[in-house]
């Protein structure tokens, strides 16, 4: 793995209640969308918005999740999910931490995405210009 570098980007996220399994903590399932979200949000904040992207003929895609669960959330707790990126070959790779409010560690993440372009596999050349500050 590479070294770990600064965040770049961190937002906080309240628990909502139909986030919330039979056992009293948010179902796995839903850490996957506080990801997204918090890659949305970025991509948002730094001016590359998914919808801009799809008319242009660019689809970033998910090829792989890797994802630790370290602590549980519960109902109404708010977290800080963080972000950074880099570049290997061809794929974008997000390393992505999420926090609870007294610091601990809840999720620690590496999400790998790949770049289609009208369609086809790409080597990513256009997501790389939009994120080459952050690289």
């Amino acid at each position: 793995m590479a070294q770990e570098k600064p965040y770049i980007f961190e937002m906080e996220i309240k628990v909502r209640d139909y986030e919330i399994d039979s056992q009293g903590i948010v179902n796995n399932a839903n850490y996957l969308h506080y990801l997204e979200h918090t890659r949305h949000e970025f991509c948002e904040a730094h001016g590359v918005s998914f919808r801009d992207m799809q008319r242009r003929g660019i689809d970033p895609v998910v090829s792989k999740i890797e994802i630790s669960y370290l602590t549980p959330l519960r109902l109404a707790e708010t977290m800080r999910s963080c972000l950074w990126i880099e570049r290997r070959g061809a794929r974008f790779v997000f390393h992505q931490d999420i926090f609870n409010a007294k610091g601990a560690a809840v999720v620690r993440a590496l999400v790998h995405i790949v770049t289609l372009e009208n369609g086809r596999l790409s080597r990513g050349e256009s997501l790389a210009e939009a994120f080459g500050k952050f690289l």
